[in-house]
């Protein structure tokens, strides 16, 4: 039996940290981008609902696919079980890594 992949994603944006999961992640064509199709969110599980959660899931619920800057991703997990999608603020002011991700032009 195959096992079904699922990733959590950490990235920022707006200045807030996202925590989102999905069932695709891959490497874009479009160059420096990730991206991310399939979200997952947890069907009225609880009793008590996360608003940020549901912000999340409003956000994203006509979302076929996302391309994520790879400078904006804090971390990637290939996770057993999905968890709440959650924003949290950004206290510790975790920044992007700014990169040059331009292909190394030869110089003769």
């Amino acid at each position: 039996m195959k096992k079904n992949n699922v990733y959590k994603i950490i990235f920022i944006q707006l200045g807030e940290i996202y925590e989102v999961f999905a069932n695709q992640i891959y490497q874009s064509d479009m160059y420096g981008f990730i991206e991310v199709e399939d979200y997952i969110f947890n069907k009225d599980k609880q009793l008590v609902v996360d608003p940020t959660s549901e912000k999340l899931k409003n956000e994203f619920s006509q979302v076929q696919r996302s391309y994520i800057p790879m400078n904006a991703i804090i971390r990637i997990d290939e996770v057993n079980e999905t968890g709440d999608a959650k924003i949290k603020e950004n206290k510790d002011q975790v920044s992007p890594f700014p990169l040059n991700i331009q292909p190394a032009t030869n110089k003769d």
